[in-house]
């Protein structure tokens, strides 16, 4: 009867309490109160030291304030307000994270969760899976120290170590980093990241590889859905063809727009270019690159450098017809080819405008604007052109040089043109015309063909080097022939007409040709000037 009366008795206190038994308040502080919600089976029981343990068993159910946790069973100590969950287990903080495990181990005066097995934490936005975590619902942090992962949508990271801050949205993950998203991946030591705007936050060496190319940096942002990046600290972007560099680089995807800021440095290794500029920016659709605030443009070969310098300078792409072809002549020891070579779909140009300058040990100019090709080699210089050469200098309205590896080749002038040959203090040889064609040997000027009005101031020296006396002379057609950078002979084609006066006769009036205008000032004596 004594058991029957204990069974029935322990019988009628399970239904009610499954049925809803009035929360209790496990702990002595209100604020931290534990209350249980309900459960098929409770069970009390009182330890040697004082502490009472209290046993719930299937769909177990608390809560603290507005934070519900549930289980297949729980163990509560209604002394120290301590707790362990078995099975199943769920946090839900207030209706905005969702933390699921195994195993938890719960300390409500601090409202610390340790949290173990399969263990998952979702905000909404992502999802945070790992095999032990630390989670105070107080502060909204979670731990976990010995690797995990966070799945945001199509991406997924990685790492040994990661904090969540549940109020912000924030991950930051540490050693061993990896971001995978179908566009990107990411390596890096540190990294913090948005699971709600999707934005990577970069604060240690990182490196982004994607089908476009590799970024090098330590400290920038990146959001990956609306493809829009900043990079700072002397960053890297590579791709097959260039590589880019500054203080901070700033891209968006959809534009294809890179605008890079201080010491900016673009490589065009395929056309063996280098842009240095204070602000570049950089069209990968268009394939085009543009430098301003003081930007220096490199062509590198063959050991040989020639720098330009500009307000302005630009990099683009002409593209033409590949479906015609053209006739390539091959000459060998044994006989002469001629091959039909179809031309390549791509022509690189660039251009610089205003205060142009030119640098390069064979030769200096000067322009307002600049045009040159990959396709022929040739710099076409406009409004008021200044060339020198050594101890010569050339001008005239427009000007075209062809090079062969950097080195001048031959130049063209049209109209106006002007050659002044300075040897030495007090001489100055003369040639001008209407048209002026120039060879050059060895980088050196040799040969100079003048058409139309040819005029000349010439001072012919003997054998010991002294100078006679000054040959001016006019005519139609008039070869100039340099040695050692020297003019050296001037031979008129036709309707000539000259006179050699004595050194010491030499009429003031009659030294200068019209349009004489020494301008050495203007040259450029340094590559390091083309800087300043």
């Amino acid at each position: 009867m004594k058991y029957f009366l204990f069974s029935f008795l322990g019988l009628i206190a399970q239904q009610s309490f499954a049925q809803g038994t009035p929360a209790q308040n496990l702990t002595g502080d209100t604020t931290r109160k534990i209350e249980i919600l309900g459960a098929r089976h409770l069970r009390q029981t009182e330890l040697p030291n004082g502490d009472v343990l209290r046993t719930l068993a299937g769909n177990a159910r608390v809560r603290q304030g507005n934070t519900y946790l549930s289980g297949d069973s729980i163990v509560l100590n209604n002394t120290t307000g301590i707790m362990e969950v078995f099975g199943n287990v769920h946090i839900n903080d207030a209706d905005t994270v969702n933390t699921y495990a195994q195993y938890l181990r719960y300390v409500g005066n601090e409202r610390q969760a340790y949290l173990k097995k399969g263990v998952k934490l979702t905000d909404g936005k992502g999802t945070l899976f790992t095999e032990d975590l630390e989670y105070n619902i107080t502060s909204g942090i979670a731990t976990y120290k010995n690797g995990g992962r966070v799945l945001n949508g199509n991406t997924v990271l990685t790492s040994n170590g990661a904090v969540y801050y549940s109020d912000t949205k924030d991950v930051y993950f540490k050693e061993n980093v990896q971001l995978k998203d179908p566009k990107y991946a990411i390596s890096a030591d540190s990294l913090m990241y948005n699971t709600e705007f999707k934005t990577a936050h970069f604060i240690a060496p990182t490196h982004i590889e994607s089908e476009s190319g590799n970024i090098f940096t330590r400290s920038g942002n990146y959001n990956l859905e609306t493809g829009e990046a900043v990079f700072y600290d002397q960053s890297v972007l590579k791709d097959s063809i260039r590589s880019a560099t500054g203080r901070s680089i700033a891209i968006d995807e959809k534009t294809g727009i890179v605008n890079i800021e201080g010491n900016g440095k673009v490589v065009d290794s395929a056309n063996q270019v280098i842009l240095l500029g204070g602000q570049i920016f950089i069209d990968q659709k268009k394939n085009t690159f543009l430098g301003t605030r003081k930007p220096v443009m490199i062509f590198y070969r063959d050991n040989d450098s020639t720098y330009i310098a500009a307000d302005t300078l630009f990099s683009g792409i002409k593209w033409r017809d590949t479906t015609r072809t053209i006739k390539q002549t091959v000459t060998d020891t044994l006989n002469v080819q001629t091959l039909d070579k179809a031309p390549s779909d791509s022509i690189r140009f660039f251009e610089a405008f205003h205060h142009v300058r030119i640098f390069n040990d064979s030769l200096q100019a000067v322009c307002d604007s600049l045009y040159y090709s990959t396709d022929d080699s040739v710099f076409r210089l406009y409004q008021q052109p200044l060339v020198w050469n050594g101890q010569s200098q050339i001008s005239g309205d427009t000007m075209y040089l062809y090079t062969q590896n950097q080195q001048p080749d031959k130049l063209e002038v049209f109209f106006n043109s002007f050659v002044i040959n300075h040897p030495t203090r007090g001489i100055f040889n003369q040639i001008s015309g209407r048209t002026l064609n120039a060879f050059f040997a060895a980088g050196k000027l040799d040969v100079v063909h003048v058409r139309g009005n040819a005029e000349s101031i010439y001072y012919p020296q003997n054998e010991d080097s002294a100078y006679t006396g000054m040959n001016r002379s006019s005519g139609e057609r008039m070869q100039v022939q340099f040695v050692n950078q020297e003019l050296e002979k001037v031979k008129f084609i036709q309707q000539v007409n000259g006179v050699l006066y004595p050194m010491d006769q030499r009429p003031a009036d009659q030294q200068y040709l019209k349009g004489f205008l020494w301008q050495d000032n203007r040259r450029p004596k340094h590559k390091l000037e083309l800087f300043e």
